[in-house]
């Protein structure tokens, strides 16, 4: 498939009329999927190819997670999911660091990425324009799920509530996150803020970036996601004594996992397999996400709902020119 436009257009390749015609699926029905898919079943997924010579079934597994402060440190921590999931399949599988989300999609739409882990935000950009199927989260024991988008500043800050960014210098991560950006810009007009009008935004390109950015002083506050913050505090990469916390959010979902669309369905019975029957207990991983036991199914079409509403009250739209302006 051909690469898809992003800021780095001039490497990726750009998307032409002629390209998208080579590969568009012929289907009645495909909502806002990109014209490489179909959608028959309204599932506001893309479907799996009828034809078998459209299915694959690699020798080697790709997986990534979504991008991080220091990729390595992951790889580590994913190293006892990996090797389950290989177990599971019986399949090499490979461990991709992604540098940016618009990364991370251009993989999965160019065929290199098989299963990943979407943050909140870019996940309908995966879904509509990579053909991204997402069908896990992690969650508790009971299957409760979610982070919560929160709101901090310097300890000895003047700033009280929302209200109080005003005429301030405030980081958001990057434009097709939720809780870091798209969440604050449909949610804080309601609370007396717009941003870019009534405050400065600055893009640090990660919730870590912008933590860390509040507590030198760099910005006077930053919208960030819970489960990013209280990972870090844990880790030690900043006291939290340091910051404080002016507001939250009721939860969001958080990191999607999908696989791509066109897996051969034996093999993605299997990928989902080794989801479900992993065991967070005693592991790398449990340890890294704090309160998370287990992965729970879900839909794009119910769990993302929320989402979608907030894109589309700030004019997301799932092209690959939508994500070249994000």
């Amino acid at each position: 498939m051909t690469p898809f436009i992003t800021r780095a257009a001039t490497a990726l390749g750009i998307l032409t009329c002629s390209t998208i015609a080579a590969h568009a699926q012929d289907c009645a029905e495909r909502g806002a999927l990109d014209m490489l898919y179909c959608d028959a079943n309204g599932d506001l997924v893309a479907d799996t190819p009828t034809d078998p010579a459209e299915l694959t079934n690699p020798d080697t597994l790709v997986f990534a997670y979504t991008p991080v402060e220091d990729p390595a440190v992951y790889a580590d921590i994913w190293e006892p999911f990996i090797e389950h999931l290989s177990e599971v399949t019986g399949k090499d599988v490979q461990f991709f660091a992604v540098q940016s989300n618009s990364a991370e999609v251009e993989a999965m739409r160019s065929g290199r990425l098989h299963v990943a882990g979407f943050s909140t935000g870019p996940t309908p950009f995966a879904v509509n324009l990579a053909g991204a199927v997402p069908f896990a989260i992690m969650g508790a024991e009971d299957g409760q799920f979610g982070y919560k988008l929160q709101v901090f500043t310097q300890a000895d800050s003047d700033i009280q509530e929302v209200a109080d960014l005003a005429g301030k210098r405030v980081a958001h991560t990057s434009p097709t996150s939720n809780s870091g950006n798209q969440a604050p810009r449909a949610l804080f007009p309601d609370m007396g803020v717009e941003p870019d009008k009534d405050y400065e935004v600055v893009y640090s390109g990660s919730h870590d970036q912008s933590m860390l950015g509040v507590v030198a002083g760099d910005y006077d506050a930053a919208p960030v996601a819970s489960e990013v913050v209280d990972r870090m505090a844990e880790r030690g990469l900043y006291d939290p004594a340091e910051v404080r916390k002016i507001w939250e959010s009721d939860p969001f979902p958080t990191t999607s996992f999908t696989m791509a669309h066109n897996l051969d369905p034996e093999l993605a019975e299997k990928v989902k397999e080794a989801f479900f029957s992993f065991d967070f207990a005693g592991t790398a991983l449990g340890e890294e996400f704090d309160g998370v036991s287990k992965f729970i199914p879900i839909t794009y079409k119910d769990q993302w709902a929320v989402i979608r509403q907030i894109q589309a009250s700030n004019g997301v739209e799932y092209t690959p020119q939508g994500l070249a302006a994000n």
